[in-house]
């Protein structure tokens, strides 16, 4: 596999797990688990972050709830099929796993670094406190022609500048994968509470092709 192709695409997350191993799928045999990371911010806030691991990269039968791992790897999506329509779900694909003791650093506990290009227009606004935000979709090639899709929100001066960003333009962007509770109206009476999973833009900047 191209190491070009996997340098696009770099998480690393440090926190406690919180959930134990639910199946997901399998591949060529190997099968693959979902558990869910607590990943402290400096705000004393946590995000929850979903990671997908292979079974031959941890013991997937253990109960690990409560011990705090650096897991490393890529931020992927795929779509699920929801009635007539298809939901984006987004989780770290984990390549790298260490456990440790502890870890109080939140400077370092959750990054991530992409590569990819602009397949919507951004979507810039302002808040009701006049704070500017930008929506962003990159899509970041993976091998074998496939790509994932990866939401990102900019903030202030980086927002202003995504604002002017073209569907087609590659860019780079550095900052935390985030986790965001919504509530989803499903129709006049019901709701339900969904997360979103995006990246918070901390740096981006234009690539200019040759």
């Amino acid at each position: 596999m191209s190491e070009k192709v996997i340098e696009n695409n770099r998480v690393s997350v440090i926190g406690e797990i919180l959930s134990e191993f639910t199946f997901s799928h399998e591949v060529f045999g190997e099968g693959f688990y979902m558990t869910e990371l607590s990943v402290n911010r400096l705000s004393e806030q946590a995000d929850v972050i979903p990671l997908m691991v292979s079974e031959r990269l941890i013991d997937v039968t253990k109960d690990m709830r409560g011990q705090i791992i650096e897991a490393s790897g890529q931020f992927r999506s795929y779509n699920r099929h929801e009635g007539i329509k298809n939901r984006l779900l987004l989780s770290v694909f984990v390549r790298e796993i260490e456990f440790l003791d502890a870890f109080d650093d939140c400077t370092k506990t959750n990054q991530i670094f992409l590569d990819g290009y602009v397949c919507k227009p951004p979507v810039y606004r302002k808040t009701p406190l006049g704070r500017e935000i930008a929506d962003i979709l990159i899509a970041v090639n993976r091998p074998y022609g496939k790509s994932d899709y990866i939401p990102c929100i900019a903030w202030g001066r980086n927002a202003r500048y995504a604002s002017g960003f073209e569907v087609g333009e590659r860019i780079r962007v550095w900052g935390r994968v985030q986790s965001r509770e919504y509530t989803k109206k499903l129709d006049e009476i019901e709701s339900v509470k969904r997360i979103a999973y995006e990246v918070s833009v901390s740096k981006l900047e234009m690539v200019e092709e040759m």
